[in-house]
């Protein structure tokens, strides 16, 4: 029977298991599904595809620049103890190195590490170490230099917040101050050029909301909203932020006086957006028993 690639997705979906696998596991079967999750059973895959349902939002995000390319990788684990796992470790940083040659998130998962698809890397690994474990997210920033910098570094390159900044000019000094004041303050975007338009206007509707319960007159209320906005750009876009470490600049001046040109720059930190749903500690130890 031939196997079609939407049969090893159906089997990928329902088990966990990597592609290659469950590609094994039907032809081996001749395509019966119920046969095939079995035989992925029998080989050792149950583990990984039993740990696949669980939340994973710990982990780590490792940081590689390469000349003018710098990646950040998220990979999630359940337990913020498996992050400091050698093991672990070593696999999220050499995924980093892999997602230096990929585009994006779905290249980096099936593009080669030491003979596998990087997802079949992951689920080898849910295997032995027994949580669940995800890729999640990949981002990349290009430019004349790249500076990288982790928060909370768990090993070299890799800790709870990843931050790369490109620019032309300035020096790598200047770099690690930037990335250091977007680790801490987590602007949403470089200017007000690159922020999404819904996110504006949705503010300014708030904003427009809010002046017109005071009751004061509309060109009032105007110049009102067009501070309220203002404030908002400040505080929400990296160049006009104050500046950490010089709160009298702003980013975007500091950058000038620096001789830099600031032209991107990525944040990735652990867990965000995943929704937690928190257990009593009976319940989290009475799954640990069940395995």
């Amino acid at each position: 029977m031939a196997i079609t690639a939407s049969m090893v997705k159906e089997l990928r979906d329902t088990t966990g298991a990597g592609m290659m696998d469950a590609k094994k596991a039907l032809t081996e079967n001749d395509g019966d599904m119920e046969a095939a999750v079995d035989w992925l059973r029998t080989k050792g895959l149950a583990k990984a595809a039993k740990k696949s349902g669980r939340t994973a939002a710990e982990g780590l995000v490792a940081v590689v620049v390469d000349g003018g390319r710098g990646v950040a990788v998220e990979v999630n684990s359940e337990t913020d103890f498996v992050g400091k796992n050698s093991e672990f470790q070593q696999m999220v940083a050499g995924i980093a190195q892999v997602a230096l040659g990929v585009s994006d998130i779905d290249a980096l998962k099936d593009a080669d590490m030491g003979g596998k698809p990087v997802s079949e890397v992951v689920t080898d690994k849910i295997a032995t170490i027994g949580e669940n474990m995800a890729v999640r997210r990949m981002a990349s920033v290009e430019g004349e230099t790249v500076v990288s910098y982790v928060h909370n570094a768990a090993a070299p390159n890799m800790g709870k917040i990843g931050v790369l900044v490109a620019m032309t000019g300035g020096d790598d000094a200047f770099g690690k101050q930037v990335a250091m004041h977007i680790a801490a303050v987590n602007p949403a975007s470089l200017s007000e050029d690159d922020l999404d338009p819904a996110v504006v206007e949705k503010e300014r509707q708030v904003q427009i909301d809010i002046a017109r319960e005071s009751g004061k007159p509309e060109q009032v209320i105007e110049k009102m909203i067009e501070g309220r906005m203002k404030k908002y750009m400040s505080e929400v876009t990296l160049l006009n932020q104050q500046f950490v470490v010089n709160p009298d600049l702003t980013v975007g001046a500091a950058a000038a006086e620096a001789g830099a040109t600031i032209t991107g720059f990525v944040r990735l930190e652990v867990g965000e957006g995943i929704e937690v749903v928190k257990e009593d500690f009976a319940a989290e130890v009475a799954k640990a028993v069940k395995g």
